[in-house]
């Protein structure tokens, strides 16, 4: 018979202080990581939990001038006008790099949309883990214009895909205020049938 594991002091563990610790940057410098420095990063947010090994998602780089064209597009799906489709289109240039997060959801008999999506949530999620611990700031954002005809358009989506957002990513400010969360009391969340 063998014996369990021992326990590890687990607040001690780089994987708890990472998660601990992780935090949203809601602004960010005009620095961005190459697309090399990028590709270790997705490789690695791919050992995701991944029923079936579907890899149920895709990741776009918008830089430049596609974070203008996505920003016409906010503007076209929302139908505002003067300032407020001016303040809209910048919108997407708070960050010089979104990455949009697609799922993909693929037929499969076993693994259901609702499980694919959470794949692809998953990978968007570790990702920006990844990100931080590389020194980069990253902030996941969504809203009701994610799955307007227009914005579909600008990520030419399929009919099998659906946009969940961006991570809006960039360098991490010199002056940046210490991230805050509300603390939890775990038993409140974890219960026992």
């Amino acid at each position: 018979m063998s014996l369990p594991p021992s326990t590890p002091n687990v607040a001690t563990s780089a994987v708890f202080q990472a998660v601990n610790c992780r935090r949203s940057y809601s602004k960010v410098t005009a620095l961005a990581p190459t697309r090399a420095q990028l590709l270790p990063l997705v490789a690695a947010a791919a050992r995701v939990a991944d029923h079936g090994a579907l890899r149920p998602w895709r990741l776009l780089e918008l830089r430049g001038d596609a974070r203008e064209r996505l920003g016409t597009a906010f503007v076209l799906a929302s139908a505002c006008e003067g300032s407020e489709a001016i303040k809209l289109a910048g919108k997407p240039l708070r960050a010089p790099l979104l990455i949009a997060v697609v799922a993909v959801r693929r037929a499969n008999d076993k693994v259901a949309d609702w499980e694919q999506d959470a794949s692809a949530a998953g990978v968007a999620h570790l990702l920006t883990l990844l990100l931080d611990d590389a020194g980069w700031g990253a902030m996941w954002r969504t809203g009701p214009l994610v799955r307007s005809a227009a914005v579909r358009a600008v990520h030419d989506l399929a009919d099998n895909e659906e946009l969940l957002g961006w991570l809006y990513i960039g360098g991490i400010p010199a002056d940046c205020k210490p991230g805050v969360r509300l603390s939890i009391d775990p038993a409140d969340f974890l219960k026992v049938l």
